[in-house]
């Protein structure tokens, strides 16, 4: 059987679940399609869902026939759960993304396109809304074309057309001789071949809600979607945890090798499966055996996460979108932080952007959120499944650290009996490219095995700046040098040293804070136009003016799109609403990490110490007269065993 897992997105209120209900009612796997605004869609199960209408967990159905099987995946349309709909990514084959007609390309569509591209993954196009739209398909294809960019062909027509054929013909440059030359049509071998490298987007038009072109984008599905080829030996990604109404523990994962099996032993975490469940919807059937290109929720392992990968599969995945927003957890009089924090880990584990801390010194939860709506469905949850109340304080804006010009870090750790050096170069890296672990050391300066270590010990910590203690971001870290004794040097002290070294370094380097900007997609009456451009001005953003529209401009509105800091914005959805009487719209997208643009005023509301942080320490440790002492950070240069790799920098 041919197994295909297809992804729906969209942004908000296009329309997504609507189509998914669509499809499967097509497909002949329900009676009657469900709808939002009634409470009774097959895929939105959850009490939040039902009472918000909007998806706020994935989901999945299926829908079979003789001799294929689709995984439809349901992703959340709305911003403050784009991690969610982002780990589906891990083990989609193909996506649709559902564009309305009346509404044209949105800010959340780019996201979601852009994820789409950097994952490689094909593209369907549905134009819902077709029904009521003012604009022609040709209007349609041109504006995502103009928009996204790529080559969007209507396939509501017979690909065996002429007109339809040089469309395609235009995609690739071998189909292109083939056509000029009269070879023989191209085939639906060679059209799946198109899609499969992304060189051409099929796009459908009709209506989820009267059913209008389901049939031909489920057709077009089956016919088109690209099968992967799959590994003998076994293999499989996690993508989600979850826990059923028993509070069983659910690990969602697609094999992507061989098979797995009920009681199968999964060495990385020396744990048996004890069921595997095909869910469609809420419901599920028990089955024996699963095999390559199946999604499965097992049981039997506690220790899985999403985004691990198993046996042979090698293609680790990396969120490309984080919460903004740092909260503290603000728990009734009387609750016992220790049990909450337990309970509050069980979504941390369902959904890992929520990055829980805890402060052991004060008692203070933290926790990672990406908006309003979520910090409200988020305390409903809580109550519901967990039995108490919860509030969550203002969101603290979440900065970042990087470093303007490469820096060398000596760290140092030598008590009595103990001993390891090591030296490192950090380098300011791309925008958005986190940080990235080089081992960059000499064969013959120190052995493989201890080289091995370090970096896996780098690549484990997440290093913090010396400006406020935020986390540091685009930067190089490449291990240059290093010193082990024969009898006293252990992997505890590498450790020690390695993270001195990249704390001596962030010392001595000329450091900059980082803030996420967002962009604004604004639509007003043209009376407003003056106040929403003089307000991305204030606060601190930039507007540009000759930016092409999104979507449709209703008469009388003006559009306009600006980026702007998340810190100076995140009241801005509502105050638009207000000063607009209703009228206006605004759309968010996060669009990474610029410069602080008040780098000083947060320095100092910080009031972070990097010399007093006992957790980070930048100072070496020396061994002197049978006992250890330690050498500030500024000073290890005096006593280090290894030359220098960079001089010291002017200071």
């Amino acid at each position: 059987m041919k197994n295909i897992t297809i992804g729906i997105f969209a942004h908000v209120d296009a329309g997504k679940t609507t189509l998914s209900e669509a499809l499967l009612l097509e497909g002949g796997m329900i009676r009657k399609a469900g709808r939002v605004d009634h409470g009774d869609a097959f895929l939105d199960t959850h009490s939040q869902e039902r009472a918000r209408g909007i998806t706020i967990f994935s989901k999945q159905a299926l829908i079979e026939n003789e001799n294929m099987r689709i995984t439809l995946m349901d992703t959340p349309g709305h911003v403050d759960f784009a991690a969610e709909a982002e780990r589906v990514l891990w083990v989609l084959d193909a996506a649709v993304l559902l564009i309305s007609a009346t509404d044209g390309v949105q800010s959340h569509t780019r996201t979601l396109w852009n994820l789409l591209s950097r994952t490689g993954i094909p593209v369907f196009v549905f134009f819902n809304k077709t029904d009521i739209a003012e604009v022609s398909r040709k209007e349609l294809q041109k504006q995502v074309s103009e928009e996204l960019g790529g080559s969007f062909v209507d396939f509501n027509r017979d690909p065996g057309l002429d007109d339809m054929q040089e469309e395609l013909a235009l995609c690739d440059d071998d189909l292109a001789e083939q056509y000029l030359e009269g070879r023989g049509p191209i085939s639906a071998g060679q059209i799946r071949e198109l899609i499969r490298r992304r060189k051409v987007f099929p796009c459908y038009f009709g209506s989820a809600l009267r059913m209008e072109g389901i049939g031909d984008l489920l057709d077009g599905l089956k016919k088109y979607a690209p099968e992967p080829l799959y590994n003998k030996d076994f293999g499989a990604r996690i993508f989600k945890i979850a826990r059923d109404e028993k509070q069983n523990r659910l690990t969602f994962l697609k094999v992507t090798g061989g098979s797995l099996t009920v009681r199968s032993l999964i060495p990385e975490y020396n744990e048996k499966i004890t069921q595997i469940r095909l869910y469609s919807g809420s419901g599920y059937r028990d089955v024996k055996e699963i095999r390559a290109g199946e999604v499965a929720a097992v049981t039997g392992l506690s220790l899985s996460k999403a985004g691990d990968i198993l046996g042979c599969e090698t293609k680790a995945q990396k969120n490309m979108l984080e919460p903004v927003l740092s909260c503290q957890v603000i728990l009734p009089d009387g609750t016992d932080h220790t049990e909450a924090l337990s309970k509050l880990r069980i979504l941390e584990e369902e959904d890992p952007s929520l990055a829980i801390s805890f402060d052991e010194e004060n008692g203070d939860i933290g926790i990672r959120l990406m908006g309003k709506v979520q910090t409200e469905i988020l305390e409903e949850v809580i109550r519901e499944r967990f039995g108490f109340q919860t509030g969550f304080s203002e969101g603290r804006i979440i900065y970042r650290e990087t470093i303007t010009a490469p820096v060398e870090g000596i760290g140092h750790f030598e008590p009595l009996r103990h001993y390891a050096e090591v030296h490192v170069v950090i380098s300011p890296g791309e925008r958005d490219s986190g940080v990235i672990i080089a081992d960059e050391c000499m064969p013959d300066i120190l052995e493989p095995h201890w080289r091995r270590l370090i970096m896996s010990q780098l690549a484990e910590k997440n290093f913090r700046g010396v400006l406020t203690g935020s986390s540091l971001t685009d930067v190089k870290i490449a291990l240059v040098s290093g010193k082990a004794h024969l009898k006293h040097t252990e992997s505890g002290d590498f450790r020690e040293a390695a993270y001195r070294a990249v704390r001596c370094g962030l010392m001595q380097a000329e450091s900059i804070l980082l803030e996420p900007w967002q962009e604004l997609s604004i639509l007003v009456p043209e009376a407003f136009t003056g106040r929403a451009m003089s307000d991305i001005e204030r606060m601190g953003g930039q507007f540009d003016p000759a930016a092409a529209s999104e979507g449709m401009i209703p008469k009388g509105f003006r559009y306009i799109k600006g980026f702007v800091p998340v810190s100076e914005s995140l009241d801005y959805g509502e105050e638009v609403k207000k000063y607009t009487k209703g009228e206006g719209q605004i759309f968010f997208r996060f669009c990474g990490y610029r410069p602080c643009h008040d780098q000083e005023d947060v320095i100092s509301a910080f009031g972070y110490d990097p010399s007093r942080d006992i957790k980070d320490p930048a100072d070496s440790v020396f061994c002197s007269h049978g006992a250890g002492h330690s050498v500030p950070w500024d000073h290890v240069r005096e006593y280090m065993h290894l030359d220098a790799v960079l001089p010291v920098l002017d200071t």
